[in-house]
């Protein structure tokens, strides 16, 4: 599994579109570990690229913030699983959480 997490300021972004890099981590689900992360710098925002540039280095899931209805139907295209209206924190916190089935999630702040 390949958790991709929009950073600003090193937290969870609250607009996937508008952060300053993304992190992935390779985790295993078996055993909720995480096994590597990897900080990448995305190329400069267009509508509906993050969801293929994600998917060519392998994501197969973004915790985001907020995030439209097309850019979530952009990403399931891409066969990656979204979860939105994470907090933001530490992408490691975020991952462990989730992993554990203990993220929770609130308002999606964007609907565009």
């Amino acid at each position: 599994m390949k958790i991709a997490i929009p950073l600003t300021g090193g937290s969870l972004s609250v607009h996937f579109g508008h952060c300053e890099q993304f992190v992935i981590i390779d985790a295993d689900p078996k055993t909720k570990k995480i096994l590597s992360r990897e900080d990448i710098t995305p190329p400069p925002h267009e509508p509906g690229l993050y969801p293929k540039w994600l998917a060519e280095r392998g994501a197969t899931h973004i915790i985001a913030g907020g995030m439209g209805q097309n850019a979530r139907n952009l990403f399931a295209q891409n066969k990656i699983k979204v979860i939105v209206c994470a907090p933001s924190d530490a992408p490691e916190k975020i991952a462990v959480l989730y992993l554990e089935g203990k993220l929770e999630t609130g308002d999606n702040s964007c609907e565009h």
